[in-house]
């Protein structure tokens, strides 16, 4: 029975999830018009109706409050003044039964016409007296409710009214209420403190109903204007969206797209122009395709043409050069100018070849297990005599690239000739380092010269056929303009790339990278594009002194290579 395993789980980290929120908010916010005009206009239109809402509530609250307020004043002092005047009007002659007896009808009253059972009064003078009537509470208000402040100013002014808010106790709990006070004259006992005590719960009910209301009417008023928005945006964004991604298929090469047109709006007309546009570039495009076509059939079929009579001349140049010694002088260089032309014209024409089946689309590779370093070291050695015309150095560093890699050797085998090539014809004579590394994902060559170097700009084109960078200087080679071109199309037929380096007074560095197995690149490049040595210290690089051959060898790289060797041609 085999054994059980155990599972394993993986716990994000919370930081990671709202980061992942954060990020999928803010993709959302950058790519959706709609969204961002919706929240816009949502955010803007809640604001508004918050505002709005809270100003009414306020208003609602201040005038209930002030209206309720006058009206409880408007009682109590009416309450007091005909208090005060049944007080004036009674005649008790220093009787403390009587003055008791006309407080209570008096109390009876004040209850009455101040539409409150919340009613107290107190004595303003501390003296004793047989004749004052104690001080008394009901309804629940109690001295400990009245607040220092107000009781000095009751006590203080003999003819106005003051007012505070309080806390009443009801059944219901603790509510709102507003407590007011005056002086009232008892006869034979002198000045009493009047004061009545009124809840405000109505009006903080009405209150709470009018603010339910408002926020429910905000809300819905909100809800409202999302589904209208959201409408008015769809009508509005899906038209655009239509045209946004028929333009993404256009541009991707699919000119059959076209836009519906409905009605007679402006969405109809753009549709109806953006439809017109499209069928100009098709018929634009499908006229220059077959111009296209034309000029490549014309290409091919001239570079067939040519070989007979180019073969013929060839032979016939062959033997006018094996004996032009026996010619004179003039003539012995005419006939090795004619050889040596006859020879640049079989290359362009060869090239041309090329370059007609890459644009028919007929190129096929032939694929065979190949070991990239031991390629670059026959081509290095293949271009020794070259090197030695024009006095360079030239050294293999090849810390990788020995297990054979799935390629078409002979066009790789040319690629690293052209760039080669290039290296030694534009390197002053400086030193050239030919660089071989492999990774997991792909092997990698790189050539490296001291010269003169290329501008940003003229990197750009460096790979467009027949540019040079500089139109003034001869070529001493004999290339054809179309070398890099060439070179292009044969990195990408492995699925590979070409990338080049240069700067002025640097030099130029150039990097093939092939992938592995099938298909595209999947890691990065073993070879960085960008040199890092300073392209000035030559002495670092140990190519001022000769160094001997050493053997590559058949080193094997499971994971990344173990050993370096390197080799110069003196």
């Amino acid at each position: 029975m085999a054994p059980a395993t155990a599972g394993t789980r993986t716990v994000v980290a919370p930081w990671r999830d709202w980061r992942e929120w954060l990020a999928k908010i803010i993709g959302g916010w950058r790519g959706s018009l709609r969204v961002r005009t919706l929240v816009a206009t949502l955010g803007l239109t809640a604001l508004t109706i918050l505002i709005a809402l809270v100003w009414m509530a306020l208003a609602i609250q201040n005038d209930l409050y002030e209206s309720r307020v006058e009206q409880v004043e408007s009682l109590a002092f009416r309450a007091t003044q005909t208090a005060q005047t049944t007080l004036d009007a009674a005649e008790v002659e220093g009787d403390a039964i009587a003055v008791q007896n006309l407080m209570e009808t008096v109390r009876g009253t004040i209850t009455r016409q101040a539409a409150t059972d919340m009613i107290a009064a107190f004595r303003v003078s501390a003296a004793p007296s047989v004749t004052a009537p104690q001080d008394f509470e009901q309804g629940g208000l109690v001295e400990e409710m009245v607040s220092a402040g107000l009781r000095e100013r009751v006590r203080s002014t003999s003819d106005q009214q003051w007012w505070q808010s309080i806390a009443v106790n009801t059944e219901d709990g603790s509510v709102p209420g507003v407590l007011i006070g005056q002086q009232i004259v008892i006869p034979e006992a002198g000045a009493y403190e009047l004061y009545f005590a009124y809840d405000l719960q109505a009006e903080a009910q009405t209150l709470q109903f009018v603010q339910v209301t408002l926020w429910g009417v905000g809300i819905t008023l909100i809800v409202l204007i999302a589904a209208i928005l959201w409408f008015v945006l769809r009508s509005v964004t899906v038209p655009i969206a239509q045209a946004a991604d028929t333009s993404a298929k256009l541009a991707a090469g699919d000119l059959a797209v076209r836009l519906p047109v409905e009605g007679e709006d402006e969405f109809a007309t753009l549709s109806r122009s953006f439809n017109a546009m499209a069928d100009s570039i098709e018929a634009q495009i499908k006229e220059l395709a077959d111009l296209s076509l034309v000029q490549q059939r014309f290409v091919s079929d001239v570079s067939h043409e040519l070989r007979t009579p180019l073969t013929t001349i060839r032979l016939a140049t062959d033997m006018l050069n094996d004996q032009r010694e026996t010619f004179a002088p003039a003539a012995a260089r005419a006939a090795e100018l004619l050889h040596a032309q006859v020879e640049r014209f079989e290359v362009l024409l060869t090239d041309l070849l090329e370059i007609s089946r890459y644009d028919a689309g007929s190129v096929e590779l032939e694929m065979e297990p190949t070991s990239l370093a031991a390629l670059a070291e026959d081509v290095i050695a293949s271009m020794h005599h070259l090197a030695v015309q024009h006095g360079t150095q030239v050294r293999l560093v090849a810390p990788g690239g020995y297990s054979p890699v799935e390629m078409d050797p002979r066009r790789v085998r040319r690629i690293l000739r052209n760039l080669l090539g290039n290296a030694i014809e534009h390197g002053e004579g400086l030193p050239i380092v030919v660089s071989v590394d492999s990774n997991q994902y792909a092997v990698a060559l790189g050539v490296r010269d001291y010269g003169l170097g290329m501008r940003e700009e003229d990197t750009e084109r460096v790979f467009d056929r027949f540019w040079r960078a500089d139109p003034s200087r001869k070529r001493t080679i004999g290339g054809t303009g179309l070398g890099l071109s060439i070179a292009l199309g044969d990195a990408r037929l492995h699925r590979g790339t070409l990338e080049v380096w240069s700067q002025p007074g640097r030099g130029t560095n150039f990097v093939l990278t092939l992938p592995r197995a099938e298909g595209p690149l999947r890691g990065p490049s073993p070879l960085p594009i960008e040199p890092a040595d300073d392209g000035d210290a030559l002495d670092n690089l140990g190519l001022t002194q000769p160094i001997d051959i050493v053997d590559l060898g058949d080193a094997e790289e499971p994971g990344g290579p173990a050993d370096t060797a390197t080799k110069e041609q003196p």
